[in-house]
């Protein structure tokens, strides 16, 4: 169970209303069994969410569930804190010690503030995360435009942009904003943004449309994998999934999980090497056979 999905779950319920497990499942590209894990691990550690089943329903927080200090046990305060500690190493100027000051002090119960562990959201590219995200908010305070080069699928592309928020969501930051090259609304994966620099030109404030503001809009539909594994890709299949997530056989590890998204799955499949054998679908196992071709073309 990773906690830094656990805290991006949580990011999302408490931005969103509602939100449905498949779309979850799809940004942290697990299954949705392992959503429903994570959500029990949540209501576990004290934040009251709700599941709705039917049309209309989804996963959302208790309405009118506050940060309120009196109501939260000591267990719930510290996991509290614990979060915030994770959040602010991303920002040299963020004033979470004045929050984990108010939450920690004067408080029937007490919390240490030296919790044994350490939640860090800022990767190895820390130091330049950091930057990116202060230099993008001083643009948004001064509501000025801002320009990097962007690398992504389909290649390298310059773009110019009007920020309006530096959002955590899906297990990573992005700054989302008006795009001057596409003239329309974009997020963009502050790792992916390079050459970032704020402009002097300043900009008119938009409305933004309400839908714009969902973050969590897209979705791909589930494919269903059936692949054969080796027995000592075991604990990989464990740390990614979980106990239950295959059945032991005498040819090797069956497992069967829904992914998301495509590429994703091709990409974690591929890094078993020779240790797995695809057996459903047969487009995913063509697709396969293909690439593995052009790998082994690279080294004739």
């Amino acid at each position: 169970m990773k906690i830094d999905r656990l805290l991006g779950i949580l990011t999302i319920l408490l931005q969103n209303d509602q939100v449905t497990a498949p779309l979850l499942a799809e940004k942290f590209e697990v299954n949705r069994r392992t959503i429903g894990r994570d959500i029990d691990t949540l209501c576990q550690a004290g934040i009251p969410i709700v599941t709705r089943q039917g049309m209309g329903g989804g996963i959302s927080i208790v309405e009118g569930f506050k940060l309120d200090k009196s109501i939260l046990t000591k267990n719930e305060l510290s996991n509290i804190i614990i979060a915030l500690k994770g959040i602010g190493s991303i920002s040299d100027q963020s004033p979470i010690e004045r929050t984990l000051d108010k939450l920690g002090a004067n408080t029937e119960a007490v919390v240490s503030m030296r919790e044994p562990i350490i939640i860090d959201l800022g990767s190895h590219e820390e130091t330049k995360l950091t930057e990116k995200i202060e230099l993008i908010k001083t643009a948004i305070n001064e509501v000025k435009t801002i320009k990097f080069k962007y690398y992504y699928d389909k290649g390298i592309s310059k773009r110019k942009i009007e920020p309006y928020f530096v959002v955590f969501q899906w297990n990573a930051w992005y700054v989302f904003g008006f795009c001057l090259l596409r003239r329309d609304w974009r997020l963009f994966k502050l790792m992916r943004l390079w050459d970032l620099e704020c402009l002097e030109e300043s900009y008119i404030i938009r409305d933004i449309p309400s839908q714009e503001r969902d973050f969590n809009a897209h979705y791909i539909e589930e494919i269903n994998l059936v692949a054969l594994f080796d027995v000592s890709e075991r604990y990989k299949l464990i740390e990614a999934y979980g106990l239950d997530c295959y059945q032991e056989t005498e040819e090797g590890l069956l497992f069967e999980m829904g992914f998301m998204k495509k590429d994703y799955m091709m990409n974690w499949l591929l890094g078993f090497g020779s240790r797995v054998k695809v057996l459903e679908p047969s487009d995913v196992v063509e697709e396969l056979k293909a690439e593995m071709e052009r790998m082994l073309e690279r080294y004739r």
